[in-house]
């Protein structure tokens, strides 16, 4: 092939080292025929191909990246939508290195006043302005460490987005049988990702499609249709239903369907799985709440 060819000295290279870079053209008759050459010359010159994250790992070695870059790049490469992209660049420049070292910092220094008067405050006066044995030093400490949890609490809580926006949304799409939740998860997939039919109970088990929704990864789960409990003797209907109700469980959003000409019939058909969906968050700040008798937020 016809390539180009770049040496990075050390240490202005990814990983720190001597670097060369092939650039080639991409199909694979000539990489296979690039990486067979290179193999070829292995044993005089001692190459082999780069273990899965070697390049990363080295670069981590030599502190060219620290653990947070090293996270951002993994998120970067394996980003699906817009949102992950610019939260992995973000993480990836430093932010969040930045702000975990301010932490850290004041932290030590903290640690380094509180180590002060237990030492020396009994002996020495650490103030001149105040004869109390040091205790104006610890007294110094206790807004500063209070403050630093306040910024950190408020760092945490934020709803999981970044998880959210790393990990993507899960949607469950439930209701009674025949009720357009099939057809609504191939509105939403512009495909035919399930089957429709007018034959009540055709979805039996939990149908999944991944989809970008204005920048958010969802899992978007199109499940069997439930019933009040005890009303099928259907083994593969009961079994459908036990893996919507899961599906349902482990949501961030709980999309409810029922036919518009039996309203009240529905929301009685979904009651038991709603209601199991909320306990089982109960107990969780995140999420999305909704109340299943009153309608709201569904």
């Amino acid at each position: 092939d016809s390539a180009l060819v770049l040496t990075f000295n050390a240490p202005r290279s990814f990983t720190g080292e001597d670097v060369v870079e092939i650039h080639c053209h991409g199909s694979r008759a000539v990489v296979r025929g690039i990486l067979d050459a290179l193999t070829s010359m292995g044993e005089r010159y001692g190459l082999r191909p780069a273990d899965r994250g070697e390049f990363t790992q080295r670069a981590y070695s030599r502190g060219k990246l620290d653990l947070t870059e090293v996270e951002a790049l993994a998120d970067l490469i394996t980003a699906d939508t817009s949102l992950q992209r610019k939260q992995a660049l973000r993480q990836f420049d430093g932010t969040l290195s930045r702000l975990y070292e301010g932490w850290r910092s004041e932290l030590t220094s903290c640690l380094a006043h509180a180590e002060a008067v237990i030492d020396f405050g009994d002996d020495e006066d650490l103030d001149p302005d105040d004869d109390d044995g040091g205790m104006s030093v610890w007294g110094n400490v206790v807004p500063r460490v209070e403050t630093l949890l306040d910024r950190m609490e408020r760092h945490m809580s934020d709803s999981m987005r970044g998880e959210i926006t790393r990990d993507g949304l899960r949607v469950a799409i439930v209701g009674p049988p025949n009720a357009g939740k099939s057809s609504f998860l191939n509105v939403l997939s512009n495909r035919d990702a399930a089957i429709v039919s007018p034959v009540a109970g055709t979805t039996r088990d939990v149908v999944e499609v991944t989809l970008d929704l204005g920048g958010v990864r969802c899992t978007v789960s199109d499940t069997a249709g439930v019933r009040e409990r005890g009303s099928t003797d259907d083994i593969i209907e009961v079994e459908g239903i036990k893996r919507a109700r899961r599906a349902a469980a482990d949501a961030h959003v709980i999309v409810c369907m029922v036919d518009a000409t039996d309203v009240e019939g529905g929301m009685v058909a979904v009651q038991e799985i709603l209601d199991d969906a909320m306990s089982s968050k109960s107990t969780e700040d995140d999420g999305i709440k909704a109340g299943s008798r009153s309608g709201q937020n569904i």
